[in-house]
């Protein structure tokens, strides 16, 4: 018994350490992405987003006289003026400018005030979130083989130390803690 005993704790080992060299990237990829979707109310993972207030100095001409080429030149200052694609009014007063990417200017043309939104995809950090909204089938067969790949990781983990170590020692408490935490947090909170 004692031979298999050890023999099991080697093939655990072995098990252990090459799915955990395997799935490590995916396990990073969830982690950072998962900061980041636990944030989303201060970070947007797709987008950044930068605001530019300012003032035109200079008179702008009414709703009915504004002219594309009106709008350009009041781009120009933001090097945007290639990236115009249209412009409307919500309300008498205000203008609003559409550009590709997303960003887009407001324009008061009674009081010249003006914001500018600057916006750039976040192309890795995007990526990485959407992979937390199983973005299609192919991806579920990966996932569920991450999430089989964790248990056993977790399993052998837990089986190839022995004595005050293992399951029977240190590491019973910090898996009973690693429990009870979520629980409680389940319950409580």
């Amino acid at each position: 018994m004692k031979f298999s005993s050890n023999l099991l704790r080697k093939w655990c080992r072995v098990i252990h350490r090459d799915l955990s060299f395997f799935f490590s990237g995916m396990l990073l990829i969830y982690a950072i992405s998962g900061i980041v979707m636990n944030h989303r109310d201060s970070i947007n993972p797709n987008y950044t987003i930068e605001r530019k207030e300012y003032t035109i100095d200079r008179p702008l001409p009414l709703k009915e006289s504004i002219t594309r080429q009106t709008v350009l030149e009041l781009l120009r200052p933001l090097g945007e003026t290639e990236n115009y694609t249209k412009h409307y009014f919500p309300e008498q007063e205000v203008m609003k400018v559409f550009l590709k990417g997303g960003s887009n200017l407001l324009v008061n043309l009674k009081t010249g005030e003006a914001v500018y939104e600057d916006v750039h995809r976040r192309y890795v950090i995007g990526a990485m979130a959407r992979l937390h909204y199983n973005p299609g089938s192919w991806w579920t067969f990966f996932a569920d083989a991450f999430a089989i790949g964790l248990i056993v990781i977790t399993i052998t983990g837990i089986v190839m130390l022995k004595g005050n170590k293992g399951i029977w020692g240190r590491g019973g408490v910090d898996l009973l803690a690693g429990i009870i935490v979520p629980l409680l947090f389940l319950f409580f909170f």
